[in-house]
Formats: structure tokens, C-alpha cells, sequence
């Protein structure tokens, strides 16, 4: 009797030390860390593939808007409705560079992040989205993944009722070449898309969403794509900025918001985690692989149509504009009111 005692004792103490090995093997949708910023709540995992399967610029904004979708639940200026974002398109040869922009108030425009499409002269195309820092840290970058992974073996010491099973090699991976969105952009079909929305007036199909919490948010939203791997570099990738001088251009007009950043410093976007590298996914859950920075020219301002209002040139903590020509027109109520749908502007 007593050796079934020990025995049963000791059957459950190597079942409590082997739990925890096992519990970090697994995955779920829900394991990833969050940032603890406003970038919570917009998962740019899911914007890239929802921007690789659209099949024009303009239909990408709208689907990103869309609430069927769930995908744009951002709320930068704290009114508890979802923002709209808009796409602004900058393009230099055969970089283009679309730039993802919430207007917070009628004169401040926050970068919300910017997708990078190159085509180099073997006319092979990259695509990365990076997330601004003042919404998801420092360095935050995400591209398609062109090549499989490596399989994942179960650990062989653990003897629990539930082991892990070995994870075969990855086979998903994204062929840019043929993403719709790619084949529009550099194809004679391409028309420039400028969209005419500004603080308060937004298109019909746009309707003002209460924002969800970020728990569910996640829950419900949060992508673990094989085909897509990124994060911060310190976070252990090494997802690396493909064409460092278009990225570099694009910061010199970045647009920022005092408001954004207030809300920042007082963790109103959450619980005060600047978005360290250290909450990101480590490479084993992320696979990790990147091509060196290439050679590009420096992208040209685009030449936007001046919109209602237009105030002209560009200040760092407002709604200006890129090339000379305001993001943003027209009047609207204050910050902190209900945004009218239906293409009106918000009250």
C-alpha cells in the first residue's frame, strides 16, 4: 500500500514539472503579448493580408473600414467609436509607399502605419508594413513570408497525459508577384487613388463602430498567419527594412499628434507598456528571415489635389498634408463628439 502511495506520488510530481515545459510549446490564438499601446487594437498581421488579397487601393480602404470585417477597431481620440483610417498613396518609380492615417481632430493627423511595395530591376517585388512607433514601439515590421519553415519537434522529456506532438514544416507562404493588389498597382490599369475624406466627413459604407475591448479585440481578431512572420527587431526577428531610403524619406514627413502622444504618456491606450521588444513573439513562434536592405532612389512627394480648406504645408503635430496639398478639409465638430455616418461629417 505504501509503494502505491510513493508511486502515486511520484507520477504527479513529474506531471507538475513537466506541465510548464508543455504549456510553452503549445500555441494559441490568444498567447501573443500585447504592446500595451493604441496599436492593441488594430492587428497590422491582419491589415497586410487583407491589403495583399484587395484588388485596388480604394477597395483596401474600404474593406479596412468596413465593420464586417472587425479587423479597424483604433480609437486615437479616446470618443469609445472607431476611427476611420485612410490610405494616402506616395510613389517614386516603382516604390510606391501607402501611408495609413487617422485624423484625431480637425487639426491633427496621426500615421497610423505605412506599407512599402518595391519592385527592383529583375522586377521582383517585396512588401512590408512597419507600425508607427507612437502606436505599436519602435521598429514594429511585418512582411509575407516567401519560403517554408522548419518543422518543430515535441520535447521528447516530457511524459504528461496531454504531450505535445511534433509540428510539421510550414508550407504557407505568400507569392507577392501574384497578389492582386501588386498586379494592380504596377499594371497599365493603375489609376492614382486620392481619397476625398477628412475629419468629420467620411464615405456611406463607413459606420461608427463602438470600439470593442481590447480582449476581445484580440480575441477575435488577433492573426497567427503561417504565411506572415515580423514584430520588433529586439524581440529576436530579424526582419529587416527592405528599402531603407524609402523608409527613411517617409519619416521625414511623418505625420504625429500631440493628442496621440498625451494619451501615450498617460497610458490611456493601455497599461503603460511602451511596446518593448521583450512582449513581442520570439523567433520560434515567428520564423525569422529577411533579405539585406536594398539600393532605391528616394521616393518624390506626390502631387495631392488641394481639398476643401486646404491650409498647405505640414507641421509634425498636425492634420497637414504631404506635397503641399492638406490630408485633411473642411470643418467638424469637437473632438470628443459622435461621428455622423452616411458620408456627413461628425458632430
Amino acid at each position: 500500500m505504501k509503494k502505491y502511495f510513493f508511486l502515486c506520488l511520484l507520477v504527479a510530481a513529474i506531471s507538475t514539472l513537466g506541465h510548464p515545459v508543455f504549456s510553452q510549446s503549445k500555441t494559441s490564438k490568444t498567447d501573443t503579448a500585447s504592446l500595451g499601446m493604441a496599436g492593441d487594437n488594430l492587428d497590422l498581421y491582419a491589415v497586410l493580408d487583407l491589403f495583399l488579397k484587395s484588388k485596388t487601393i480604394e477597395g483596401f480602404e474600404k474593406s479596412l473600414n468596413e465593420q464586417k470585417t472587425g479587423i479597424n477597431n483604433l480609437d486615437l481620440d479616446l470618443d469609445k467609436k472607431v476611427d476611420f483610417i485612410k490610405v494616402v498613396t506616395k510613389k517614386d518609380g516603382d516604390s510606391y509607399t501607402f501611408i495609413l492615417q487617422d485624423a484625431v481632430s480637425k487639426t491633427e493627423t496621426q500615421d497610423v502605419a505605412v506599407i512599402l511595395v518595391n519592385r527592383d530591376k529583375n522586377k521582383k517585388v517585396s512588401v512590408q508594413i512597419v507600425g508607427d512607433e507612437d502606436l505599436y514601439g519602435k521598429d514594429y515590421v511585418i512582411e509575407p513570408k516567401t519560403s517554408p519553415t522548419p518543422a518543430v519537434t515535441a520535447n521528447p522529456a516530457y511524459g504528461g497525459p496531454d504531450p505535445a506532438k511534433d509540428v510539421p514544416a510550414s508550407t504557407t507562404t505568400v507569392v507577392v508577384q501574384s497578389a492582386p493588389v501588386v498586379q494592380y498597382v504596377y499594371s497599365p490599369a493603375y489609376v492614382p487613388y486620392y481619397p476625398p475624406y477628412y475629419y468629420g466627413y467620411y464615405p456611406p459604407y463607413f459606420a461608427m463602430a463602438t470600439v470593442l475591448a481590447v480582449g476581445i479585440y484580440r480575441h477575435n481578431n488577433w492573426y497567427h498567419h503561417g504565411g506572415y512572420y515580423g514584430g520588433h527587431y529586439g524581440g529576436g526577428n530579424t526582419v529587416i527594412i527592405n528599402n531603407r531610403n524609402q523608409i527613411n524619406h517617409y519619416n521625414n514627413t511623418r505625420n504625429t499628434s500631440n493628442r496621440v502622444q498625451h494619451n501615450n504618456a498617460s497610458g490611456n491606450y493601455g497599461n503603460g507598456n511602451r511596446g518593448s521588444a521583450s512582449t513581442r513573439p520570439s523567433a520560434s513562434t515567428r520564423p525569422a528571415g529577411s533579405t539585406r536592405p536594398s539600393a532605391s532612389t528616394r521616393p518624390s512627394t506626390s502631387d495631392f489635389s488641394n481639398r476643401a480648406n486646404s491650409s498647405g504645408g505640414r507641421n509634425r503635430s498636425s492634420g497637414g498634408s504631404y506635397g503641399g496639398s492638406s490630408s485633411f478639409g473642411g470643418s467638424r465638430g469637437g473632438g470628443g463628439g459622435m461621428r455622423g455616418g452616411g458620408g456627413g461629417r461628425r458632430r
